[in-house]
């Protein structure tokens, strides 16, 4: 639910998809980490020939009944496993696409079965979508969270404060 509610993140999806027909309609595209397969659908409606969706969770079968629902099934294969171990039904793709960011961009860690998918399937010339991110970080001063150890309920916990300060550095 998360993703699907955060308009700006799902709706960059899906104007990508709608708004590309050269590199979406009669194309193949797959969808590594598919879940719900909101992407999966976003690609089918914008003409793609085939859309594979891999999921190695249970929500596979509720993407199956929500691709049924949608009249997609016959567009939208989707597979249930991990993009390592799972037989395609092509060689190659067109597209790859997946919304494999979480907080902090690496969050969910499916960056890695991203770069599988991308090397193993995308044929020379297809497209990787998102194909680049930017992380911008910015120092903090935890002083006054590492204080908190000094005195713990009357406790001297200092102890603790020079571990996570070692943790910290």
């Amino acid at each position: 639910q998360e993703m699907l509610s955060d308009r700006t993140r799902t709706g960059g999806y899906r104007d990508f998809l709608s708004n590309n027909p050269s590199l979406i309609k009669d194309k193949v595209v797959l969808d590594v980490g598919c879940g719900t397969g909101i992407l999966c659908l976003f690609a089918a409606r914008a003409g793609a020939k085939l859309v594979i969706g891999i999921d190695m969770s249970d929500i596979i079968e509720d993407a199956r009944e929500i691709v049924r629902a949608n009249g997609f099934e016959d567009k939208i294969t989707l597979i249930r496993g991990k993009v390592e171990d799972v037989t395609l039904p092509v060689e190659q793709v067109d597209v790859v696409v997946s919304e494999w960011m979480g907080y902090f961009l690496l969050y969910e860690s499916m960056m890695d079965s991203v770069v599988f998918a991308r090397d193993k399937y995308l044929r020379p010339g297809g497209v990787c979508m998102p194909d680049k991110m930017e992380m911008f970080i910015a120092a903090i001063d935890d002083g006054p969270r590492l204080d908190f150890w000094n005195d713990v309920y009357g406790f001297d916990m200092s102890v603790m404060r020079r571990k996570v300060r070692e943790l910290c550095l």
